[in-house]
């Protein structure tokens, strides 16, 4: 600017919209998250859609105990979304935390900062997934230990479909779950499925399994429901977004 200019009101009024992005997606990961934030962001995009994020202290291995731990902090990671603005969904991106927890619990948390908005997590995501496919026999495949497996296996048999028969890779960091290679958890998905259920679930959402639903249905002919597929789907729904999207799977096309 040149010496001595002084900046003046202009005559143009600022005029504000409502909000600067239509739709607001308040997320809540770990600190220790590789994939949600990504996942969300390829499914999301071209929809007027934003993602706001926060992560919240977590310390591996993945224990009951350390994912207990993350209970205390989801209130506060909620409230600092876009503060003292509403959401119109909040998401927990935790599926071993949201079973250790319970979904109400989650819930409780999040809208004791967030009141009256929707609260997804993965496991009530899948259980709606299953609900709207008419899934009433399961099998699971997880990545972590078989400790951790169980408790996931006991929530859902008390709150979803029969779980027929359960898997686990045994893994206890979530950096080495979000580095499983596709191949291996395609691998791993097809071996785990039993004849006798009507869908597989893919616990976890540290790992890189959306982009392997399409390939994975295909070589069983029937639905794959994953952590973060159904967390998105479920968000979708919410803002009253129900596009297709082939890459997701039977979910998404039905």
């Amino acid at each position: 600017m040149t010496p001595g200019v002084q900046a003046s009101m202009s005559s143009v009024a600022a005029r504000l919209d409502a909000r600067a992005i239509a739709k607001r997606i308040g997320l809540v990961v770990l600190a220790t998250d590789h994939t949600t934030e990504a996942d969300f962001a390829r499914l999301m995009q071209g929809r007027d859609v934003g993602v706001y994020v926060n992560r919240i202290p977590y310390e591996n291995p993945t224990t009951h105990e350390s994912l207990q731990r993350t209970g205390p902090l989801l209130a506060a990671a909620a409230a600092d979304i876009l503060p003292d603005e509403p959401l119109d969904v909040l998401v927990y991106g935790c599926t071993a935390a949201s079973v250790v927890l319970g979904n109400d619990q989650v819930a409780a948390a999040m809208n004791s900062a967030k009141p009256d908005t929707p609260c997804v997590t993965p496991s009530s995501a899948a259980f709606d997934a299953f609900a709207a496919l008419g899934v009433r026999k399961i099998s699971v495949l997880t990545p972590y230990t078989q400790d951790v497996t169980d408790t996931l296996v006991r929530y859902f048999s008390d709150h979803g479909p029969e779980v027929i028969n359960a898997t686990c890779l045994g893994l206890s960091d979530d950096r080495e779950m979000a580095r499983l290679s596709k191949d291996n958890i395609i691998e791993a998905a097809v071996a785990a499925c039993d004849a006798d259920s009507d869908a597989v679930f893919i616990s976890c959402t540290a790992l890189r399994a959306l982009d392997c639903v399409a390939q994975i249905e295909a070589r069983l002919g029937k639905p794959v429901i994953t952590s973060n597929q159904a967390m998105i789907w479920r968000c979708m729904r919410h803002l009253a977004i129900a596009d297709n999207v082939p890459s997701g799977g039977t979910l998404f096309t039905r």
